[in-house]
């Protein structure tokens, strides 16, 4: 099979194409998201239903079993710039696909988790990376009902995340980066300054912090809180 699809008006796009393995709820979500951006999408499942479902979201939807690597080969699964392989409740479906993917030379694999038991297998085959949708989705709402001030947050590793925080400190605004000297308080770095009709990406030692603004920091998990805290202190 040509990995090269073409769009729906026939004109071969010269994005990165994306093959989804399972379209339950996060699959197919993944599916139409990935088909609004206008991207090149192989959907595959066993179940005729679902393929049927996304037959005309994705540019291609076949019946197939990836727990057969044959199948993938035929599919060609290794010309695929990223795979995702999105299975449900189904550990051993989803560890014989991943390990079926990794053998036949995918570049880039995403593995959903249902745990943490079924991510540490999937971590030794190799996924490139793994996802536990539940799991991220009730830390937010977490984070966000206990430091509501954290407008969003990305875990970077379990000790790292990067959050953007909004000052209401007004012991901490108009003032430079340089006079709060964060790393040095707080231990956390500044990579942006957010404010409403502006986002400054290179932010330095001069670049003044005004009431409201949202900074983009990195940091441990308790330094990220801690300065979250001090910085929304009336």
């Amino acid at each position: 099979m040509d990995n090269k699809f073409k769009n729906k008006n026939n004109v071969t796009r010269a994005d990165e194409n994306y093959a989804i393995i399972g379209l339950g709820k996060f699959g197919g979500a993944l599916c139409r998201e990935l088909a609004a951006e206008h991207q090149d999408i192989l959907a595959i499942d066993t179940k005729e239903k679902l393929v049927n479902r996304y037959m005309n979201v994705a540019n291609k939807a076949v019946i197939a079993d990836a727990q057969d690597e044959e199948s993938l080969r035929k599919l060609n699964i290794a010309s695929f710039d990223h795979v995702f392989i999105t299975i449900g409740s189904d550990i051993q479906a989803s560890v014989l696909s991943a390990l079926n993917c990794k053998d036949l030379g995918v570049k880039d694999l995403i593995c959903k988790a249902q745990d943490r038991s079924h991510a540490r297998i999937l971590e030794r085959i190799g996924a490139d990376q793994i996802v536990q949708p539940e799991s991220d989705m009730a830390k937010r709402i977490v984070m966000h009902h206990r430091q509501p001030h954290i407008i969003d947050y990305l875990d970077l590793s379990e000790d790292v995340t990067l959050a953007e925080v909004e000052v209401n400190n007004k012991k901490y605004t108009e003032r430079t980066l340089g006079e709060l000297s964060l790393r040095n308080k707080f231990d956390v770095n500044v990579i942006a300054v957010i404010q409403e009709d502006h986002v400054n990406v290179y932010p330095d030692a001069r670049s003044i912090v005004h009431y409201k603004d949202m900074l983009a920091v990195i940091g441990s998990v308790k330094a990220v809180n801690n300065f979250d805290k001090e910085f929304n202190e009336y």
